[in-house]
């Protein structure tokens, strides 16, 4: 394995954890608001706000990695990118700023206030919408070369079926991927009303996710066909990821092991974007850069790859032990933790 393959594949594993994670956290608030305005807040508000309080703050973690990594392992990913996204980013910037804001203000503030959660729950869907634009801009046509610089086409990505396909897959997972987890983390907290109402919401969005994803498929074969050939090509890790997708919903359906409906869910999820990766292969921004244009020295490089494993030697076990003691406590889950003060 080449140090190119090696810093992307790094990379992409960071990106997928930030995919599954942020899914969940963003979901959960959007679920969250949902409840208020439909009156059954009484149901599930308890379940997310536990789950909540001990994450949310741990989820950029894994955004900040990667943008660290993709300019450090591949300099010109700044050049290329850092113009043309500064409008999308931005955005997605000052909407992360505003469900921070919104959701402190709305944990410590004495009263409730509807309007925190409303603004945190919009906030949580409209994120992944703008940074999804970043893999309609990567696989190329929006960007041309002007004068030497790259420049964005404004009017052609806001107007392209293959864009807002890629949007609506990005708010159609978040819900889905969100729903099954609070499914199973409901049914931990021995809650079966939260539990019955989450698993209804996670089947409600698993046929939009496979429509979502097809519309995807078939409008990439009119907007990049060497890119659609190549996914095609992928096709035994497709195919096994809507194996997995059937195998989640029959679990969920079933009503009876949704842990077990996490990890195909995660295993669904993890196959499918792998196999885009690899079909994406050997471009960052199609046709303008590979990873071999622009990757770093090798002594930075090695540097970063040292760091990256370091962090994630740091990481993981923080991660254990942030489950290990609230999204994995039993007494925490069920909400009995003062039980034992």
């Amino acid at each position: 394995m080449t140090l190119e393959v090696l810093g992307i594949s790094v990379l992409w594993l960071f990106l997928f954890g930030y995919v599954i994670i942020a899914s969940i956290d963003f979901g959960a608030g959007f679920f969250n608001a949902y409840s208020l305005l439909n009156g059954k807040n009484h149901i599930i508000t308890d379940i997310i706000s536990r789950y909540l309080s001990p994450v949310w703050e741990v989820t950029n973690v894994f955004l900040v990695f990667f943008f660290v990594g993709i300019v450090g392992f591949f300099p010109q990913t700044a050049y290329y990118f850092g113009t043309v996204l500064l409008v999308p980013v931005s955005i997605s910037i000052v909407l992360l700023c505003i469900r921070g804001s919104y959701y402190a203000f709305s944990a410590y503030s004495p009263g409730k206030n509807t309007s925190y959660a409303l603004t945190y729950g919009i906030a949580g869907l409209l994120i992944p919408a703008s940074f999804s634009v970043v893999f309609a801009i990567s696989s190329g046509s929006f960007i041309e070369m002007k004068d030497g610089a790259p420049t964005l086409d404004y009017w052609k990505l806001y107007t392209s079926p293959f864009a807002w396909s890629i949007v609506v897959l990005s708010i159609v997972a978040v819900l889905y991927i969100s729903a099954v987890f609070l499914t199973w983390y409901a049914d931990k907290a021995r809650d079966k009303e939260a539990t019955k109402l989450m698993r209804k919401y996670a089947l409600v969005w698993a046929a939009p996710l496979m429509i979502a994803a097809g519309g995807i498929i078939y409008e990439l074969n009119f907007f990049n066909k060497e890119l659609f050939a190549r996914m095609i090509m992928m096709w035994p890790m497709f195919a096994a990821s809507g194996i997995l997708f059937v195998a989640t919903v029959y679990l969920v359906w079933q009503g009876k092991y949704y842990g077990a409906a996490v990890i195909t869910l995660i295993s669904q999820f993890a196959l499918a974007f792998f196999a885009y990766g690899i079909a994406h292969y050997p471009y960052l921004l199609y046709p303008h850069l590979t990873i071999y244009d622009s990757f770093t020295n090798k002594a930075m490089a090695i540097a970063l790859v040292v760091a990256f494993v370091l962090g994630l030697l740091l990481l993981i076990p923080s991660l254990y032990l942030l489950m290990k003691l609230f999204l994995f406590n039993k007494d925490y889950v069920r909400g009995e933790e003062d039980h034992h003060a």
